[in-house]
């Protein structure tokens, strides 16, 4: 299995660029778009993190399904505005996944024998067996950062920004990955002022 991202969907991009002129607006009117308001949503994007004149980006949401290894979800959940809509549980399938597929490749063979044999004995206990749980947990405790699960998730222009400017030179490549995605996006080198390096 490898990292993945599908199905994205942008939402709110012209209202956001048009509220982004909200805080020098004496009278409050939601005309329609213009150059202008482009122009000043691509001056308030592009500044630092932080300052806050770049608020409007929150306005702009994205939706996607993301499949990723477990090393990379454990990073990613640090930020604020990444949320989860749902996902993949273990405790509903894991007996049901193959943990030989659903593993990113470099994710070590032995590790892997080690995981079926627990997934094949945890199966064969029976209903009353005095400690299910305990093996239960043996089990979950047992899988390897490389398993992966798969999420749907809501974010903003402003959180991948803030990720984007973070983590597209990362170790990881699921990171550069996900940077590479963020690239696609609509107008996304323009409203944040990032530069591609």
């Amino acid at each position: 299995m490898k990292f993945e991202i599908l199905n994205t969907e942008v939402f709110g991009y012209e209202k956001a660029i048009k509220a982004s002129g909200n805080p020098m607006r004496v009278v409050f009117d939601r005309d329609e778009l213009t150059d202008k308001d482009i122009n000043r949503a691509y001056k308030l994007g592009a500044t630092q993190n932080g300052q806050g004149h770049d608020n409007f980006l929150k306005g702009i949401v994205v939706q996607f399904d993301i499949i990723a290894p477990l090393y990379w979800w454990k990073q990613a959940q640090r930020y604020h505005w990444f949320d989860f809509v749902s996902s993949q549980s273990t405790m509903h399938c894991l007996l049901k996944f193959d943990v030989s597929t659903q593993c990113v490749e470099d994710t070590n063979p032995e590790v892997l024998k080690i995981v079926a044999k627990l997934v094949e004995d945890y199966k064969a206990l029976p209903e009353d067996y005095p400690n299910k749980v305990g093996k239960w947990r043996e089990l979950v405790a047992s899988l390897p950062c490389g398993f992966c699960l798969g999420a749907t998730m809501t974010t903003n222009y402003q959180q991948l920004k803030t990720m984007y400017v973070q983590r597209r030179c990362h170790k990881l490549s699921e990171w550069r990955d996900f940077c590479a995605w963020c690239e696609t996006l609509p107008h996304f080198f323009e409203l944040t002022g990032v530069n591609k390096k």
